[in-house]
């Protein structure tokens, strides 16, 4: 990065760097869509607020595993490394991200944290972040929904002896004091930290309502074989092209999601000790379950969730459910502001990594076409 200071220490302000399309992010769905506006011919730049590509992935919980095989792990131009039928790990996703930005000729800025994207009178968008400002026609907005973890108000209130960390910190059990353990929220990174963790030889309750769980093993050969129709329905049914489509974009956005490598049956068979039973508070600075019961534990893992975070562009494009006003990606009254990565943003294919080329590729077309639209009316207004 260019040094800006002057020989007396003041500082100056570089001019803004013009750019043709910024995107935010660097995951799976951002660098599908520089890969497509690359190809296409349309200048693009990719910024990512971590060191290097994949980071993200690589500080996720040390055990986790993607629940589809690398048959369907790919990006578009580049399949990914390994069996078909293997399960990556996050850390083998992260550093895939990083080949092929490297690969496709992407280019790439890491390091810098995007805190604004701001609309401009005169059409376009201005973007800054803590050290640069860059001036773009459309800005593609593919940060994803884990940013910012969500806990109770009354966290606060646990005694501070008892240790607590979100899903989003976790990384493996050596992180926990010696003792029980009190996981809260059981989806699917609940359930694979509570299974750990018994297997730890913590004793581990787990509180949270499950919402169901896919009937197979997927590595199975019955997993193998119903994969192919999975991904169909992923696709071509539930989409929001149809009503079921529709109907679990907002059981999803809910966080309906149901358990798919640990089942309820691997949990008990752990010793883990699940309850539909919420937290709910704190009673003698120790959690309190719905059913009355207050837990004496020296850990506490929230498996609560992110809340979604847009105020960073403005004016805002969020409605009342702090989802972007968006159609597909496409924000009509935003023109040039799209967005990648959104949970179900077009389809359930939508949050698999081998479906971030399908909406990269729509968005990566609207872009180009938009391009298009604006030299013919630059052209008719050009006189012979």
């Amino acid at each position: 990065m260019t040094d800006n200071r002057t020989t007396t220490g003041t500082t100056r302000t570089a001019p803004p760097e013009r750019v043709e399309t910024i995107v935010i992010g660097a995951g799976q769905t951002g660098l599908a869509t520089a890969y497509h506006l690359t190809r296409a011919g349309r200048e693009c730049l990719v910024l990512h607020e971590h060191a290097r590509v994949g980071d993200q992935w690589r500080e996720r919980y040390d055990s986790l595993q993607l629940n589809t095989p690398a048959k369907y792990d790919s990006l578009p131009g580049m399949r990914f490394p390994a069996k078909r039928f293997a399960f990556p790990t996050g850390r083998a996703m992260g550093d895939y991200l990083e080949v092929y930005a490297d690969t496709m000729g992407l280019s790439v800025r890491g390091d810098t944290h995007v805190v604004s994207v701001d609309r401009l009178p005169e059409g376009g968008w201005r973007v800054s972040a803590e050290d640069a400002t860059f001036l773009a026609d459309n800005v593609v907005v593919g940060t994803g929904g884990e940013h910012h973890p969500k806990v109770p108000a009354f966290a606060g209130r646990l005694d501070p002896g008892i240790r607590q960390i979100h899903s989003h910190d976790y990384r493996n059990p050596g992180q926990l004091l010696p003792g029980p353990v009190l996981v809260v929220g059981a989806g699917q990174s609940g359930a694979d930290i509570a299974l750990e963790l018994a297997d730890a030889g913590h004793e581990t309750v787990l509180s949270g309502t499950v919402n169901g769980e896919v009937p197979i093993r997927i590595e199975s050969l019955r997993g193998h074989l119903a994969a192919p129709v999975l991904w169909f329905l992923a696709n071509h049914v539930l989409t929001l092209r149809t009503p079921v489509g529709r109907k679990a974009q907002a059981r999803v956005r809910a966080g309906g999601t149901p358990l798919v490598r640990v089942k309820r049956a691997d949990l008990a068979a752990a010793g883990v000790d699940h309850t539909e039973s919420r937290t709910e508070g704190v009673r003698d600075g120790r959690p309190s379950l719905a059913d009355g019961r207050t837990l004496d534990v020296a850990n506490v893992v929230w498996c609560t969730g992110f809340r979604q975070d847009f105020s960073f562009i403005h004016p805002a494009v969020t409605g009342p459910d702090g989802w972007p006003t968006d159609r597909g990606g496409v924000v009509a009254d935003s023109p040039g502001l799209f967005f990648v990565g959104l949970l179900f943003q077009r389809g359930f294919y939508s949050m698999l990594i081998g479906g971030a080329g399908r909406d990269a590729a729509h968005i990566a077309r609207q872009i180009v076409a938009r391009r298009t639209r604006a030299g013919q009316q630059q052209g008719a207004l050009t006189p012979a």
